[in-house]
Order: structure tokens, then C-alpha cells, then sequence
């Protein structure tokens, strides 16, 4: 096992560091009270990952079954309870538990606890799913071939669960 190829060849490094502030406002907050952090996005980390915080509210849905052909999902809960689906049966996560989810592996979550709870999200590599996370509501709303060919843009597959 190796490291990848060097992407940086200079010799002195370069000030390029990103930092936000845990005080910033979410850059999305849902009409559920749900609230999405884009912590790193595709853009700011040139395609390597993406890395978003999202809050839960209390009884608050999520997606349900669908898998990604070209990225992983990753969970982390930082507080509360999530209720992962991990393709085979639902795990209630708590702080410091972790679910990685490979390319085609059956997921879904949602807090069904009348508690908030906060988790990280984490894709690799890096895809645009600010979008994603911006549009889904409205677009499922109009549903139709509007949302199947914005699902198949951002990669996501749903399906019924197993």
C-alpha cells in the first residue's frame, strides 16, 4: 500500500486552509426545523470529499431507501439518537457511532426520537449535493419526470426497502 501520487509540487507550501466558525448559520434550514452546515463542499475541496453537519429535529423524516453508484456516505452522530438503515435492518446511532456505506449500498435515516440529534455527513469523493440538499423538497413535491431526472443527476436511487 502507497500513498497517491503528489498533487502539490512545490517546495514551501501554500496558505489554502479553510475554517468556519461552529457560530455560522446553517446554510439550509428546512421547513421540519431540520438545519444542513456545508462544512466542505466539492467546490472547496476540489472534488476530494464533501462534509456537511445536519441537525435533526425532533420526529423529523428522512430519505428513505436508496443507494449511490459513484459515491460512499458516511454517518457520524455527534448528539441525540439516529435511526440508521444499514441495507439489512435499523440501528439506533448514538454520539460516536459511525455507518460507511460503499457505492450501491441500501441506506436511509430519519430521527424518530423526540429529541433533536446531529450527525456528519460525509461523501466521497467530493460530489455537487448542495443542490441536492437545496432543491430535493420542491422538486419531490412536483414530482413526475422533473424528480426522477433530478434523482438520477445527484445519484440517488430509490427503492422499496427490502
Amino acid at each position: 500500500m502507497s500513498y497517491p501520487e503528489p498533487r502539490y509540487l512545490g517546495a514551501q507550501g501554500e496558505i489554502t486552509a479553510l475554517f468556519r466558525p461552529a457560530d455560522t448559520s446553517p446554510d439550509i434550514t428546512s421547513p421540519t426545523g431540520n438545519h444542513t452546515h456545508y462544512l466542505a463542499t466539492h467546490t472547496s475541496t476540489g472534488g476530494e470529499f464533501g462534509l456537511y453537519r445536519v441537525d435533526l429535529g425532533p420526529a423529523s423524516p428522512g430519505p428513505s431507501t436508496h443507494f449511490h453508484r459513484s459515491i460512499s456516505e458516511s454517518f457520524f452522530i455527534l448528539s441525540g439518537a439516529v435511526n440508521l438503515f444499514n441495507g439489512d435492518q435499523w440501528i439506533t446511532a448514538r454520539p460516536g457511532d459511525f455507518l460507511y456505506v460503499p457505492p450501491g449500498g441500501l441506506h436511509a435515516f430519519h430521527n424518530e426520537a423526540d429529541e433533536p440529534a446531529s450527525m456528519l455527513l460525509l461523501f466521497t469523493p467530493g460530489a455537487p449535493r448542495e443542490e441536492y440538499f437545496e432543491k430535493i423538497g420542491e422538486v419531490a413535491h412536483r414530482g413526475g419526470d422533473e424528480l426522477r431526472e433530478f434523482l438520477l443527476r445527484h445519484d440517488s436511487f430509490f427503492v422499496d426497502p427490502p
